[in-house]
């Protein structure tokens, strides 16, 4: 995959190296020459200087065969304006903007882009600390669902996991277990010390915590 990253700050730096590692082209734009010293000495990526809406600039970064466009700066604007060069004038496929303004985010949106908000991801994040400590709606950009955990104690011992599913309302995709996480079959039993992750619906959530007395 071929992925153009905007900013190299922490936040883009970080996703270079990632990307990098796991084995794709990956450009990183930044008008600070100094910022590309957070991708170390392992990246074996391009990096560019300059503006991240600078068409000719893009071009020398190779937008035209470009997978993915990622605006990652610590500015709106800067984001906004890159992202829209990329979509529009490159129709890059994949156009994801960071966003630290949560009322600029539904604009994004409408534009078309994937955005990304810090600020309202770890608002949810702390939300769900604060009150639901075992249930976390960010997970999934919905309000109609979420992801909850659930220690299986006493009442859920030896059951098969088809036994505790509700269908439309309760889900289980996962099983933290000592050894590691497995996805699980109808027919996986539960054992003492596992962690069942299951998507919930949100309008459902107090009877599932009634069911198993969370």
């Amino acid at each position: 995959m071929y992925v153009i990253i905007v900013g190299c700050g922490r936040v883009g730096a970080e996703l270079a190296k990632l990307l990098s590692n796991e084995g794709h082209d990956v450009v990183v734009i930044d008008k600070n020459p100094t910022a590309f010293n957070r991708l170390g000495g392992t990246f074996n990526g391009l990096t560019l200087i300059g503006n991240g809406f600078d068409p000719d600039l893009l071009k020398q970064a190779g937008i035209e065969k470009a997978n993915v466009f990622c605006s990652l700066t610590n500015g709106d604007n800067t984001n906004l304006v890159s992202a829209q060069v990329a979509k529009k004038m490159f129709a890059v496929p994949k156009v994801i903007a960071r966003v630290y303004d949560p009322e600029r985010a539904q604009i994004y949106q409408s534009l078309g882009l994937d955005v990304i908000s810090g600020t309202i991801l770890l608002a949810a994040m702390l939300r769900d600390k604060i009150i639901e400590s075992r249930f976390s709606s960010h997970l999934i950009e919905t309000k109609d669902v979420g992801v909850i955990q659930v220690e299986v104690k006493e009442n859920l011992l030896n059951r098969r996991v088809s036994d505790i599913n509700l269908e439309g309302e309760f889900q289980v995709v996962a099983i933290k277990k000592i050894e590691g996480t497995i996805i699980p079959t109808s027919e996986t039993i539960l054992k003492k010390n596992d962690v069942i992750m299951a998507i919930v619906k949100t309008e459902s959530l107090d009877k599932i915590k009634k069911r198993f007395k969370l």
